[in-house]
């Protein structure tokens, strides 16, 4: 009954000249509108595991990946991930990014590593998270991502850069500006809450992404808590002389 009910409708619609054409809601595409991008160079800072590197290797797979991760643990799994990729598509570096280069110490979170920060976390972040009580203080490498990528041979253009490190980003910013120049598009993660001291808001965040070029150009994500209030997002950034991208061929 329902089917020919419809039939009736579009027959009608038809009559009057019109059509009905489904438009798509995709809210599963980890990548949003990104994908319409020849990305060639993705650049993974907070990578842990390689949760962030597999979904791009499905959705750019001629872009070379080059990944961060300073704690131990999950750098181990993040050089298997790249072991087992042809044609070395991973680049991965045990390293901590900043605004600066030597040793610095990481607040590692017990049990739930991937909210570990270089910055202490605070009472709202246990409220809200309670695995984060549990911590310990550990040494890692910290390095700035233009020194880096300064030693590498020239990176392939349209690059993309996802930074997920829990309130650090605008270290990383400061210091891998050039980097960030030549970008077309950036994920960065934002607390809106408080969650770690002395942490990134995301006025200062865009504000520095836009002494890059860069325009805010909405959220891919973002969580929430019971009340409906907004923990953290996703945020994405591309660059503001961008036009008319090119689909991914």
């Amino acid at each position: 009954m329902l089917n020919l009910i419809k039939k009736i409708i579009i027959k009608i619609i038809h009559s009057l000249g019109f059509d009905i054409v489904r438009i798509p809601n995709d809210y599963n595409n980890p990548f949003g509108g990104l994908t319409r991008f020849p990305i060639r160079t993705v650049i993974d800072i907070g990578a842990n595991r390689g949760q962030f590197a597999r979904k791009a290797l499905k959705q750019f797979p001629k872009a070379h990946i080059y990944c961060f991760e300073p704690l131990l643990e999950p750098f181990e799994e993040l050089q298997k991930l790249a072991g087992v990729e042809r044609e070395s598509k991973i680049t991965v570096f045990n390293l901590a990014l900043g605004d600066k280069e030597g040793e610095n110490k990481m607040f590692l979170c017990l049990g739930h590593d991937d909210s570990s920060s270089l910055l202490k976390s605070t009472k709202t972040s246990e409220i809200l998270y309670p695995f984060t009580k549990k911590q310990t203080q550990i040494p890692v490498r910290l390095a700035t991502l233009d020194k880096v990528m300064g030693n590498l041979p020239e990176l392939l253009t349209d690059i993309l850069i996802k930074v997920d490190v829990e309130g650090y980003e605008d270290r990383v910013i400061y210091g891998g500006r050039k980097t960030f120049q030549k970008a077309r598009a950036c994920i960065l993660e934002i607390c809106l809450d408080k969650l770690y001291e002395d942490q990134a808001t995301f006025s200062k965040i865009s504000s520095l992404m836009d002494t890059l070029g860069f325009e805010y150009a909405g959220n891919l994500d973002q969580v929430y808590d019971k009340d409906g209030k907004i923990i953290y997002i996703d945020a994405v950034f591309v660059k503001s002389d961008v036009e008319k991208p090119e689909k991914q061929k």
